[in-house]
């Protein structure tokens, strides 16, 4: 996932959303060019508690009833992503998606293709350069040995669309983009369960695009976190029309 907004403008985020509130110690804080999950970094969010502010929550769903900080270790490993179809039945999730829900603004987010023995890595963004608001849900758990309070998110993720299916061609898998023509909906206090998997459906692949980038996104040695990771750079064996 990437959160830099590069592109974007501190006032392009704000009118994006209608939020007039100053973004820019956030904006700081919750950006990166490549974020990993299993780091559980810091990231801007707008939560339906506050819809009207920009906050920061760190990356990796902690439940409310977890109760020691070796169990919540464990499932911010586990909670990175919850999936459309059991959200609403996931001890971990289902009281979250009822009550709390959140958008993650990001500038795009990178994503592998398989072929051939061989992984090849896409960065996917809007095509019109602005944001996507990905859909999430968060919580707030306390750490009872110290007191410290703890804001986490999970993305829920959906089948993948026409496009996704041919990148992410292994599990078909795709963040949930709202549409941004209702995506304040997905903060409303009074959602049914059917007015939220309305909400929850793949977004349309006409609105995105991507590039392959290099494999510094995955490397382990060296940092990833730079505006480099997401230059295009071209793999000749996928030129010849694999999709």
């Amino acid at each position: 996932m990437s959160q830099t907004f590069k592109k974007v403008t501190k006032k392009v985020i704000k009118e994006r959303y209608g939020i007039n509130k100053s973004i820019s110690p956030l904006f700081e804080k919750g950006s990166g060019h490549h974020l990993n999950g299993f780091d559980h970094p810091t990231v801007i969010v707008i939560a339906n508690d506050a819809p009207s502010s920009f906050q920061t929550f760190d990356w990796g769903l902690i439940p409310f009833w977890v109760n020691d900080i070796g169990h919540a270790k464990q499932m911010e490993n586990r909670t990175l992503n919850a999936k459309c179809e059991t959200v609403f039945e996931l001890p971990s999730f289902r009281e979250a998606i009822l009550k709390r829900r959140c958008i993650i603004p990001v500038d795009g987010f990178f994503e592998w293709l398989h072929h051939r023995n061989k992984t090849y890595p896409h960065y996917i963004y809007p095509k019109d350069e602005t944001v996507f608001s990905l859909g999430g849900i968060w919580e707030q758990w306390s750490d009872q040995s110290t007191g410290r309070m703890k804001r986490t998110f999970s993305i829920i993720t959906t089948a993948a669309n026409d496009m996704m299916d041919k990148i992410h061609n292994s599990k078909k898998r795709m963040p949930l983009i709202l549409n941004p023509e209702t995506e304040m909906d997905w903060l409303s206090q009074d959602l049914s369960n059917t007015d939220i998997s309305l909400l929850m459906q793949p977004f349309k692949a006409e609105s995105m695009a991507y590039h392959t980038v290099s494999r510094l996104v995955t490397s382990r040695k060296e940092n990833s976190d730079v505006p480099e990771v997401k230059e295009p750079l071209n793999y000749q064996e996928l030129s010849k029309g694999l999709f």
